[in-house]
């Protein structure tokens, strides 16, 4: 089998839907034993984090704020949107306001977002 080099890999990532990426980092973290959460930063003092955030966001937060009265409708719309088994899909959104995505890029944020809400949730992007 050939090595793919970099834009060759992004080019395969970039077909894969967002159910079959997560299945994919999961599997990578098994193998390697490693994991691809993002390192949380801790603000300094003062207000010099958010002078530094003025730039234009592209990772975003889909926050599920409430499932409304389509609940069966949001879990499977979790579980679409996540590689989440039905209890966990069902805890995240028993438990709203929780985040369903974390570090999404704009497109993807704004596509669950608009798939939760088809589905009769209130949701925000942070």
């Amino acid at each position: 089998m050939a090595k793919l080099n970099t834009e060759e890999l992004l080019e395969q990532f970039a077909g894969l839907t967002l159910v079959e990426l997560s299945e994919f980092v999961k599997a990578f973290e098994e193998k390697f034993d490693v994991t691809a959460a993002a390192p949380v930063a801790v603000a300094g003092a003062g207000g010099a984090g958010a002078a530094e955030e003025v730039e234009e966001k592209d990772s975003f937060d889909v926050i599920l704020e409430a499932a409304g009265d389509k609940k069966i409708q949001v879990i499977k719309t979790v579980r679409e949107l996540t590689s989440l088994g039905l209890g966990e899909a069902k805890a995240v959104v028993d438990g709203a306001p929780k985040a369903v995505l974390e570090g999404a890029n704009k497109e993807a944020a704004e596509k669950a977002k608009a798939a939760l809400e088809e589905a009769g949730a209130t949701v925000t992007l942070k």
